[in-house]
């Protein structure tokens, strides 16, 4: 199979290159959209995978959390009602409180950045899902340390897959979703989607008799338009629109999944977001000017005693709740030569652009315990300047360049009294050497990624933990892409990442005259870092009714010379959310031309859930199956997900007791659940 011109204009190679790099089978042909250039994935010199909307489709997965597993090395933490911290790696945050937070993984959903946003991950009107592995600071910048993920909706112009589907299933669950595209003219198209998602949850509320307090309640809505203005001119505009309603309680004493709250928490978010992309052709090349505004009101909270009044012998009683305005402005403009104007005897094509994002965070922390309510504000600014180069050094060689600045500086300030500033300019970038042999795509790769600067404002916290420096990772890659056979492709790659002054999660405890326990997380540096392993992807047509696609990555990530809060020193540990392996299996067979069944099952070995205590999360095993009756445009498919009912936990919790049964005297371990058993139809039309 050729990669013509017409596909895909933006190639990263020469044409001749790519038509060379794209295999005969009719495999691999995937469009890869976060990168400069639109290119196939057999071409990208990454490690990266690309979920389809089948496959979406296919795990019935609502929200990233529900994807992610298919995907090596990758990992989520939970401590809300959706895994809203991702882990690539072994890199990323786990949980946010009061203190601001830089990310580690760049959130992308098309044009806007909702890095550090993970409830903005809601799937719906998806064309695919890109899960980048390694720092991407060329293309990202300081939200991609670890690695970014892109959620790529469908076009506004994008008739042919106009659709509503509905699904009932378990725990009163239920979900509708509808998208539709007009071509108003020959130069203009308009798409809508809306999306309604409902479920009580899996746990249950012994103390209020209820089974919803850790319910989902989603909606959204999507609207995009696609204007061809002149015949070098094209402007898409975007406008979304999250409705999330969710509750929060998640912890039992003693962690069956059966709460006693009196006071169950929230985890709520309401999003608007509209974007205009212009993209105009000239003889040069293409130039793109991208806007954004996104504003976003976000509350959080739980029942911090987990119980209700009168369970506890001193009266204990707690909420803490936190309630976020975060306000993101960006602007970019890029500049595509243009194959016709390469540089250095045409061998070389070329970008060149200019990022200035802003974004203003307004915290109000409501906590029973503090003598008033605590307020902050977060002001973030970064300006990037970067550029590629791609030279062609030979028939089966080339060379990619790229680099990136980028200026970081912020400022803090609270009602106790803390204000503070930093400015700082970070330096990231990537080279990559593709060689070509045959089919087969060979590259090795050295990148740097980086990741701003913070503080820990809590007033509890020592003058000297107050800041954490900037944290650098330097990623060196080998890696493969390759058909085995006519029936078969492999993607493979080894990495060792040697990250510097690794920012670290570490918790403080402070006891009450009560005996209980309110701990509160900071954020230091370790002197080094290490994230080593390697991740291979494989996808085999075995027959003409039979597809096997699996995945499996391994992983040795640590960090060394680091002191504690409590002066305790570790010279070597393993860094949390970190399983040493991962996999995914995924069985497609055609029973007959209308009939199809799915099996697919996840493995997660067992990792620590925090770098500040020793509770791990056992390794765990999921199956889900679908039943997939294709008639016409009409499909149906009978799904269970985790068909055997697998006990795993998606946070975790030690290094303190929160029972007053005995008396605060024993460290306990505490675990929020992942989903159980769920069983659902699900009824789809294309039209």
């Amino acid at each position: 199979m050729k990669v013509s011109k017409t596909l895909f204009p933006l190639s990263l190679l020469s044409v001749a290159f790519s038509a060379a790099a794209e295999p005969e089978s009719d495999i691999e042909r995937v469009t890869v959209y976060g990168d400069f250039y639109q290119q196939t994935l057999s071409q990208l010199s990454a490690s990266a995978s690309v979920i389809d909307d089948t496959r979406v489709l296919s795990r019935q997965a609502d929200h990233l959390d529900g994807l992610l597993r298919v995907a090596p090395n990758v990992n989520f933490s939970a401590g809300a009602s959706r895994g809203r911290f991702v882990q690539i790696r072994g890199i990323g945050e786990r949980s946010q409180f009061a203190e601001p937070i830089n990310p580690s993984v760049a959130l992308m959903v098309d044009d806007f950045d909702f890095s550090g946003l993970g409830a903005s991950g809601i799937l719906f009107d998806t064309q695919q899902v890109e899960v980048f592995r390694g720092p991407q600071a060329t293309v990202f910048g300081t939200g991609a340390l670890a690695g970014a993920v892109l959620i790529k909706s469908n076009d506004a112009d994008a008739t042919d897959n106009n659709f509503v589907s509905a699904r009932v299933a378990t725990k009163d669950s239920y979900r509708v979703e509808l998208a539709n595209s007009v071509a108003v003219s020959d130069d203009l198209a308009v798409r809508a989607a809306v999306y309604h998602n409902r479920s009580d949850g899996f746990v249950k509320n012994a103390h209020l008799n209820r089974e919803d307090t850790n319910n989902i309640d989603e909606s959204a809505v999507k609207l995009a338009a696609k204007w061809q203005i002149d015949t070098a001119t094209t402007l898409n505009l975007a406008y979304r629109w999250y409705d999330i309603d969710n509750g929060y309680d998640a912890f039992s004493l003693d962690n069956d999944n059966i709460t006693q709250s009196d006071e169950p928490g929230f985890d709520r978010q309401q999003t608007h977001a509209v974007s205009a992309n212009m993209a105009t052709k000239l003889q040069a090349g293409e130039l793109l000017l991208i806007v954004t505004h996104a504003s976003h009101n976000i509350g959080y909270g739980y029942d911090e005693d987990w119980t209700y009044t009168g369970f506890h012998p001193w009266g204990y009683t707690s909420t803490d709740h936190y309630y976020r305005e975060v306000d993101t402005n960006t602007a970019e403009i890029r500049f595509v030569g243009s194959e016709a104007v390469s540089l250095f005897n045409d061998t070389t094509r070329w970008v060149v652009g200019a990022r200035l994002e802003g974004t203003e965070e307004d915290l109000l922390r409501e906590y029973t315990y503090a003598d008033g309510d605590f307020a902050s504000q977060y002001k973030p600014v970064t300006i990037a300047f970067y550029g590629q180069l791609d030279s062609q050094l030979a028939d089966n060689l080339s060379l990619s360049f790229g680099l990136r600045a980028e200026n970081y500086n912020f400022s803090y300030a609270d009602n106790e009294g803390l204000a503070r500033e930093h400015d700082e300019t970070m330096l990231g970038g990537k080279l990559a050497l593709n060689y070509l042999m045959g089919d087969q795509l060979w590259y090795a790769s050295i990148s740097r990624g980086f990741k701003g600067a913070g503080i820990n404002p809590d007033q509890n916290v020592q003058e000297v933990n107050r800041f954490f420096d900037a944290e650098y990772n330097w990623n060196y890659e080998i890696g493969v892409k390759a058909p085995l056979a006519d029936s078969v492709n492999l993607r493979a790659a080894v990495f060792v990442m040697k990250r510097e002054d690794t920012q670290v999660s570490d918790f403080d405890l402070q006891y009450r005259e009560d005996n209980s326990a309110e701990f509160f997380s900071i954020i230091t540096n370790a002197d080094l870092g290490t994230n080593q392993g390697a991740e291979v992807e494989l996808s085999w047509q075995a027959n003409d009714r039979w597809s096997l696609n699996a995945s499996a990555g391994y992983l040795d990530a640590y960090f060394e010379n680091y002191t504690r809060v409590d002066d305790s020193f570790i010279a070597k540990q393993t860094l949390a959310q970190s399983p040493s392996v991962t996999a995914n299996v995924f069985s497609q067979y055609s029973i007959t031309d209308s009939l199809t069944w799915n099996l697919e099952v996840d493995y997660t070995a067992s990792y620590r859930f925090s770098d500040g205590h020793d509770v791990k999360s056992p390794a765990a095993t999921l199956v889900h199956t679908q039943l997939v009756w294709q008639q016409n445009d009409l499909e149906t498919t009978l799904w269970v997900n985790n068909l055997f009912d697998e006990t795993y936990y998606t946070r975790g919790f030690g290094g303190f007791s929160n029972d007053p049964r005995d008396y605060y005297e024993f460290e306990e371990p505490y675990y929020q659940f992942g989903n159980g058993r769920q069983v659902g139809v699900t009824v789809r039309y294309q039209f």
